[in-house]
């Protein structure tokens, strides 16, 4: 994790290696902490949309749309040459997560 954090978070990088630093405040990043959490909550967002999507055009047009998504989230973060990239890969990621989450609760939940 070291060569991420410090290609992309410099200064969570340069914090974590001063030895003075509270364990717990290393990694005290808004940047950082909106990277993490963009997955969840695009995932949260989406799965909102997913019900509607799911009924109109079925779960295949579902799971398609999620794991095209998904797909696509990978290859901007394996490609990434800056945050912006990351994060919209984390987006893109937490979409396809939220369709696919939908459409299996909803196959386990009403067969």
């Amino acid at each position: 994790m070291e060569p991420f954090l410090e290609e992309f978070f410099p200064y969570v990088y340069k914090k974590m290696k001063s030895a003075h630093e509270n364990e717990y405040c290393r990694f005290d990043s808004q940047l950082l902490t909106l990277f993490t959490s963009s997955l969840y909550v695009a995932a949260l967002v989406s799965s909102l949309f997913a019900s509607t999507i799911t009924r109109v055009f079925g779960r295949k047009w579902s799971m398609f749309l999620g794991g095209f998504t998904f797909f696509i989230g990978s290859a901007f973060n394996g490609f990434a040459q800056n945050i912006a990239m990351l994060l919209i890969g984390r987006i893109l990621l937490g979409f396809g997560v939220g369709f696919a989450n939908q459409v299996s609760s909803k196959n386990c939940l009403f067969p």
